[in-house]
Order: structure tokens, then C-alpha cells, then sequence
């Protein structure tokens, strides 16, 4: 957002450059790793409780009503029923990575959160130190790096089940793996090139007075694209199609196992809202016009801003899986390396030659990003659009376009079976040399029916 008084705010602010990083106490590291630990594990509890509270809301529905006052205990009791579950291991499964697989996909949900930042500067205990476990000059790209770590647990949770399906949706994940990470990873790259650098607090700093998502538009939508699909939720949840592959990669897992796959998915949810906020929502800054005072970037309100930016984020997953159905594998799939990896591409070019250009002169340069965003913006939204628009095929019955009150004939046997006329459509007696079909005269009850 676009900060009234940026003079002041510069002031107000104390952002944490890696400088500040390395120097606390062993005990104060161990109580931010602990913190961490504690934020990453409580908030699949709410976020698992919230979507099925949500999902019924829009779908006119009650929802957990039983546990505890208006169901709030139901996470706890789902998470105590896993716990007592009988662990059940197939016959001719790889029992050493059917086992390890779930601790693949947890770890590295988890240690992706240690360069995220929840605020700035502060006091504890007399010590001063910044509100995140640690940074790196290449901070971001240890996020990716860590993250692209738990798609083995998918794949060998899929290939040790000894299973047919399970595998089907291990390779499917690795699919979207590989598809949606390069272009989240181009959407990183424009990023780096406004902010100047790859560490997250420095990213956050960079954005004091304009939030990326505003000059930038494109890395953000693309990330927001890839970060559902990455996280493999709806629209993207193919790996785990019910209809397709029974459950997907965990079909042969129960108990704690199950659970922590669980637990990964929606660590993992927690970390690209994290990210997302952090590269493009300003991180913990607050929003416009609470910015515009000293306190709210300063002590520990930043954490509320940054938990209140990550949940917005957590709500448009729930909301894309109550509205959208999922997408097919070739739809997805062309989404990716047809649409989002060429946008972004183009858009890091257009984001260079802005920066080298315009030079050191922020605001134009900044006015100069919003506008060429808006434009390439509407070009992927263009793009999406034509892509996901279904072709007609050869032979295919015409589309109605003859408007209300009208129909248009098409013939039924085009494509070497009969097909029905849609709405608006009639049979043409001489497509084909088929005959319209005349319609079918009440049948009369037999003497056998009106006897019985």
C-alpha cells in the first residue's frame, strides 16, 4: 500500500537487515523455534475447523455442530481418533520408505518457516532481536529449495504403497511439481530484480511505501495461480482425484501416517500464504491507514497484521474449493507450461527493462510497473480464458448461436453415434440421410399393468 507519510514511517520502523541476524542468546533461538513450531501446528487445527464451518456455510449447510460449543472441538476429536487408530501396513509395501514418507512431507513444511519474518525489531527479556528465526542473502531461494524437498514424500509414499494408484498420483504430483514451480520461481525473479535482493526481511523492507502486489501484478496473480496448485488443493487437487485414483498417493495409509500428509498440506497452505504475504502484501506492515501511525509497525502488532494477511489467503482456499470443480489433467497441465511460464518470462523481461530504463527514480518507476502490469495482466486473463474455452471438434454438433425463440438444426450422426440436440437444436432431416425421429406416442397400459 501506499504509505501517506513515508519520511515519518522511515523513521518508525525498525527493519531488520541480516546484520541483526546471529546474535541471540541459544535460549531465545530455541523459544523462536518453539514459537514457530507452535503458530505452524495450531493453525491447521483453526484452518481445518474453518473450512468445514465455511464449506457448509456457502453450501447451505450446518457444518461440526457436536463437538464442544458449536463444534470448536472438532479438530481436537478428529486429531485424538487418528492418534488411536490402528496403524495398518499392507502386505508387500517398502515398509522403510512407506514409513519415512509422511516425514518427508512434514519436514520440510516446516523448515521452510524459518526465514519467514513476523515483524520487526524487538525487545525481549532486554535483548534486542528481530521477530523471525533467521535470514539468508538467499532466503527466498531456500523457501523454494526446501519446499520442492516435499514432493519426495508424495512420490515415495506413492511408489512404496505398491499400489496402482497411489503411484498414479504420486507421478501426478510431481507433474504439478515441476510444472508450477518454475513459474513460481519467474514470479520470484521479478521480485528481485524491484527489491534488489533475495532475503525476505530486505524484500519487506523494500516494500515501505508500495506493496508489490500493486506494482507487480502479474508475479502476483501468477503466484497465486501456482500456489494453489503446488499446495495440490482444488481446482489443482489431481493427485488426489477420488473419482480417478480412489485417494490419491495416501490410499494405503491410515492412522498418525494419514494424518501427517494432512498436516503437510496444510503446513504447507500456511507457508505460500506466508510467502505470498511477505513478497507481495508488504509482510507485517501494516495496511493502509493504520500505517500512518507509529505503533501499528512497531512492538508486536505486526504479528496480528501478518496473521490477519496469511489468513486471507487461507480463506481463498477454502473458497476455490467450495466453488470451482477440478480442473482436467491436460487443462491443468497446459495452464502451466502454456500460459503462466511464457507470462512470466515476458513479465521479468518487462520488469528489467523498466529498471534498467527508469533507473533510480521510484515513483515513475513505480507508476510505470502498475501500468505495464495492469496490460500483461489483462493479456494472461485473456490467454486463461482462450485456453480453457473447449474447442469445437470436427463434426461436432454447430453451436446455438440462433439466439432465443430460435433453433438450429445440426446433425446427430456427425460423429459416428447418435448424439441428443442440446437446447436450441433440432435433428435436420437431411443431415446424413437420418430421418427425424418422430416422437414417441403414450404407450398404453398392457393388461398385465392395469391388472396388477
Amino acid at each position: 500500500m501506499i504509505a501517506p507519510h513515508p519520511e515519518t514511517l522511515s523513521l518508525a520502523i525498525d527493519y531488520p537487515d541480516l546484520a541483526d541476524f546471529g546474535h541471540d542468546p541459544i535460549w531465545l533461538v530455541v523459544c523462536k523455534a518453539i514459537a514457530v513450531f507452535a503458530f505452524l501446528i495450531l493453525n491447521p487445527l483453526v484452518a481445518i475447523l474453518l473450512e468445514r464451518k465455511i464449506m457448509a456455510r456457502m453450501q447451505t449447510r450446518l457444518g461440526p455442530n457436536r463437538v464442544g460449543p458449536r463444534g470448536i472441538l472438532q479438530s481436537v476429536a478428529d486429531g485424538v481418533k487418528l492418534a488411536l487408530k490402528e496403524g495398518i501396513i499392507p502386505t508387500g509395501v517398502d515398509k522403510v520408505i512407506y514409513v519415512l514418507a509422511p516425514i518427508i512431507a512434514v519436514v520440510p513444511a516446516v523448515m521452510a518457516f524459518a526465514v519467514i519474518p513476523f515483524g520487526p525489531m524487538v525487545s525481549v527479556f532486554g535483548h534486542q532481536t528481530p521477530l523471525q528465526l533467521t535470514d539468508l542473502p538467499v532466503g527466498i531461494l531456500y523457501v523454494l529449495a526446501v519446499t520442492s524437498v516435499g514432493v519426495y514424500g508424495i512420490v515415495l509414499a506413492g511408489w512404496s504403497s505398491g499400489s496402482t494408484y497411489p503411484l498414479l498420483g504420486g507421478l501426478r504430483s510431481t507433474a504439478q511439481v515441476i510444472s508450477y514451480e518454475i513459474a513460481m520461481g519467474l514470479t520470484f525473479a521479478a521480485v528481485f530484480l524491484d527489491a534488489g535482493t533475495m532475503s525476505t526481511s530486505g524484500i519487506v523492507a523494500a516494500q515501505e511505501h508500495h506493496w508489490y502486489f500493486m506494482l507487480l501484478l502479474p508475479s502476483f496473480v501468477i503466484y497465486a495461480i501456482s500456489m494453489v496448485g503446488e499446495t495440490n488443493r482444488a481446482p489443482f487437487d489431481l493427485p488426489e482425484a477420488e473419482g480417478e485414483l480412489v485417494g490419491g498417493f495416501h490410499t494405503e495409509y491410515s492412522s498418525l501416517k494419514f494424518a501427517m500428509f494432512m498436516l503437510a498440506e496444510y503446513i504447507n497452505m500456511v507457508t505460500v500464504s506466508a510467502l505470498a504475504t511477505t513478497m507481495f502484501l508488504g509482510g507485517w506492515q501494516a495496511p493502509w491507514p493504520l500505517s500512518a501511525f507509529d505503533w501499528a509497525n512497531s512492538g508486536w502488532w505486526p504479528i496480528l497484521w501478518f496473521t490477519l494477511k496469511v489468513w486471507a489467503f487461507m480463506f481463498v482456499f477454502i473458497w476455490l474449493r467450495t466453488s470451482l470443480p477440478r480442473l482436467r489433467y491436460d487443462q491443468f497441465m497446459n495452464l502451466g507450461w502454456k500460459v503462466l511460464i511464457p507470462v512470466s518470462l515476458a513479465w521479468v523481461m518487462v520488469v528489467a527493462i523498466i529498471r534498467i530504463s527508469i533507473g533510480g527514480d521510484t515513483l515513475v518507476r513505480a507508476l510505470v510497473s502498475a501500468a505495464a502490469g495492469l496490460v500483461v495482466t489483462g493479456l494472461l486473463w485473456y490467454a486463461i480464458r482462450r485456453m480453457m474455452r473447449v474447442p469445437d471438434e470436427p463434426g461436432a454438433p454447430a453451436t446455438d448461436t440462433a439466439g432465443p425463440g430460435r433453433t438450429e438444426p445440426f446433425d446427430p450422426m456427425a460423429g459416428g453415434f447418435p448424439v441428443p440436440p442440446m437446447p436450441g437444436q433440432t435433428v435436420d432431416p437431411k443431415a446424413s440421410g437420418v430421418a427425424a425421429t418422430p416422437p414417441i406416442a403414450e404407450k398404453t397400459p398392457s393388461r398385465e399393468t392395469t391388472d396388477a
